[in-house]
């Protein structure tokens, strides 16, 4: 559990070295059908926002803990990016993109936990 906190810790930190917007992080871990502990959803402006935000979560997690994702997808449009830590799985969206899909009310059972815009 205290990796997971540590994990989580250096995903924000990567995100808001981008300047990712509306960082939620949400608690799965005591719901049986979640397919991970915790997500950490966010969104960027623009496309380009979006694939630099989940490079710099990779880079950045790898740089200060030494872990790399067990796999990522969606560059190659960039409107929805996830990157797979195992217990923990990033989303990096386009505004709308997250609006369609809805993660936060899909899983409301989750404890969820906004964490403040970096400045």
């Amino acid at each position: 559990m205290e990796d997971n906190k540590l994990l989580l810790t250096k995903i924000v930190e990567g995100i808001q070295e981008k300047k990712g917007k509306k960082i939620v992080s949400a608690d799965l871990s005591h719901i049986d059908s979640a397919s991970a502990q915790y997500f950490v959803i966010c969104e960027g402006n623009s496309t380009m926002q979006v694939s630099a935000i989940a490079d710099s979560v990779r880079e950045y997690v790898q740089e200060n803990i030494g872990i790399k994702p067990f796999g990522y997808d969606g560059y190659q449009n960039a409107q929805w990016i996830v990157i797979d830590y195992g217990n923990i799985y990033v989303h990096v969206f386009l505004p709308e993109y997250r609006e369609y899909y809805k993660l936060e009310q899909l899983w409301n059972d989750a404890k969820l936990s906004a964490i403040p815009d970096a400045e």
